[in-house]
């Protein structure tokens, strides 16, 4: 099965995420949106693995306080649009607890570069031509108080993610 370690967001941040989308599509941008239920920061992804439970008691050995994190900024990668999350120690180092955690266990997992970020569209097209060059927001914040141990699966209409489990702040 298709795994993965996510921050999963507040309600809050849920809704800025779609005031950021509702103005693409105000101006005309098509793509593939990310459902609201699917809107998260991924701190590890795992792929395919046959064994959560073995991830989940990875897991739990990692220890984290509750802290906040703060969405602060937009940009793109080609057509993939994402919502950045604002520089925080306690996020760089519980995305280090976690792939730490996942590499004593011998899991594997994507090593490339932790870069905190909500995906919000994927394969953008533009009315026109017509790109959007830059855009501000205003910063929304969370608390971080767990993580979760996530499963993807392809549906009819696009992925489908489903809490496996989680661990809570300390």
């Amino acid at each position: 099965m298709r795994l993965f370690i996510a921050i999963q967001l507040s309600a809050e941040m849920k809704s800025a995420v779609r005031d950021i989308q509702d103005t693409f599509r105000w101006q005309h941008v098509r793509g593939n949106y990310t459902p609201q239920e699917n809107l998260h920061t991924t701190l590890a992804f795992i792929g395919e693995y046959g064994d959560p439970d073995e991830v989940l008691e990875a897991l739990e050995g990692v220890s984290f306080p509750a802290f906040p994190i703060t969405m602060d900024k937009v940009g793109c990668f080609d057509d993939l649009w994402w919502a950045g999350l604002a520089d925080s120690d306690p996020l760089q180092s519980l995305a280090r607890k976690v792939r730490h955690a996942l590499a004593e266990a011998g899991i594997p997992f994507d090593r490339k570069k932790f870069k905190p970020h909500i995906t919000f569209l994927r394969k953008a097209e533009y009315a026109g031509g017509r790109k959007i060059s830059h855009m501000s927001i205003e910063p929304t914040t969370m608390k971080v108080d767990r993580i979760s141990l996530m499963r993807s699966t392809f549906g009819k209409n696009g992925m489908i993610y489903t809490e496996l489990g989680s661990v809570a702040a300390q």
